[in-house]
């Protein structure tokens, strides 16, 4: 999806949607947007969530460093919005449900709205109280609504929603996922018929819900939704899905291929973090929490950069683009998080070409000589790694970030990972 058709939207709408890095292709890469993490509760359990309001090693919806009050958030905004070039959208993604929270959520659009009017904003949701603050919404001028529908059979929902508390009550099964659904259809209608651009997140789990997924789609074009995003799986650690595969690629695209017919699909999505601020390949959240902020008018003491070596897998030197097993040679960076150099090219024996030409034995002694050569290493940046690797690298006190985009940018933030560990898992970092 390039730039929005003007169709029936209003030329105010039709501009912030342009400049809306999730609703418009052509945006993603001009305009930053912040997720500010306001809204803590949630009242529905899905599966596939485990939300973690202090981990910095995760990229997934429902993560968060920080939880912010309305009035911090506030201070949040001037800063970031001092500090980024082309901020066009606020968000709020949780790490809960935006409606869960309402009142710290619409305090917090108000605040940001008595800055800066040019400001478009946004709000996630699994849609279970949407028929109660659909009208208001509407009334604060959010003209951009996100709701995660996963199904239309309640059978398969109460495979995916552990729980929903509604009204005092507790609801579990096929009850519970019949509730949500009929909810987030009436909210959706709603929000809709008022001008209200609806985007529909869809999270495919191979197995339970990816057959049923079309039928999703095709109910939601026939209310006006406005895109539709399949996501894949993300086996989060701590959930009920946690030991189920992630959703290939390949998959996730023949299904989008399969919707296309019917209605536009996302396909540049990253299942941002509830903190996430900047461009959406370039999340820059963690150098604006807020425990790092120097208000005006004070200094803060300089303290000596750390160098770090960080041991990186590329085909060319330009993109974080293979996975640890397959590389024969590791490039050696070093610097200080901000800048580094390429101080070393090692050439090391690839123990994996695919699972039906690789033997067990074999691999674990190619593996090995390629972990002890890294001891010198704080980090490895490679776009895919085993588990008995990560473990071996993790044993040895070496980071691992797995990461797809340039080089430059992964080094930047993996070292920025390994600067927020708590101290005394970071003393176990060269």
């Amino acid at each position: 999806m390039g730039c929005v058709c003007s169709g029936t939207l209003s030329a105010d709408t039709l501009e912030k949607t342009n400049k809306h890095p999730c609703y418009s292709a052509d945006a993603h890469h001009k305009y930053a947007r912040m997720h500010l993490p306001v809204a803590p509760g949630c009242n529905v359990q899905c599966n596939y969530c485990n939300r973690k309001f202090d981990c910095v090693n995760e990229s997934r919806p429902g993560v968060t460093s920080e939880v912010l009050t309305p009035a911090l958030a506030s201070d949040k905004f001037v800063w970031v919005k001092g500090e980024i070039e082309h901020l066009s959208v606020v968000g709020i993604a949780g790490p809960g449900d935006a409606l869960a929270d309402w009142p710290s959520t619409k305090q917090t659009i108000e605040n940001i709205k008595a800055i800066d009017q040019t400001i478009t904003f946004c709000l996630s949701t699994n849609g279970l109280l949407l028929p109660k603050y659909a009208s208001e919404i509407v009334a604060l001028g959010i003209r951009h609504v996100t709701v995660t529908v996963n199904t239309l059979d309640p059978a398969i929902g109460a495979k995916i929603y552990k729980f929903v508390s509604y009204q005092g009550k507790h609801y579990v099964g096929s009850q519970a996922a019949e509730l949500l659904l009929v909810n987030q259809l009436a909210g959706i209608e709603y929000l809709v018929q008022h001008g209200v651009l609806v985007k529909i997140n869809i999270v495919m789990i191979k197995g339970i819900n990816d057959r049923d997924i079309p039928a999703v789609v095709k109910k939601v074009k026939a209310l006006g939704v406005f895109v539709t995003n399949i996501m894949p799986l993300i086996p989060a650690p701590g959930s009920a899905f946690e030991h189920l595969p992630q959703t290939s690629m390949k998959e996730l695209n023949a299904l989008r291929d399969v919707c296309q017919l019917d209605i536009h699909q996302m396909r540049h999505c990253q299942q941002c973090r509830a903190d996430a601020i900047g461009l959406l390949h370039e999340d820059r959240s963690q150098e604006f929490r807020m425990c790092n902020h120097v208000p005006d008018g004070k200094t803060k003491e300089s303290e000596p950069k750390q160098v770090y070596q960080i041991a990186v897998t590329s085909k060319y030197g330009k993109m974080v683009d293979q996975h640890f097993g397959h590389a024969t040679q590791l490039l050696i960076f070093q610097g200080d998080g901000q800048d580094f150099q390429l101080r070393e090219t090692r050439n090391v024996g690839q123990y994996c070409a695919g699972m039906a030409e690789c033997d067990v034995e074999d691999m674990a002694s190619g593996r090995d000589k390629i972990i002890e050569a890294l001891q010198d290493c704080n980090a490895v940046l490679t776009m895919r790694i085993g588990y008995h690797a990560k473990e071996q690298l993790r044993n040895k006190g070496i980071y691992i970030s797995e990461y797809c985009d340039t080089v430059e940018n992964g080094l930047r933030y993996t070292a920025s990972q390994i600067a927020e560990l708590p101290l005394g898992q970071a003393s176990g970092y060269k």
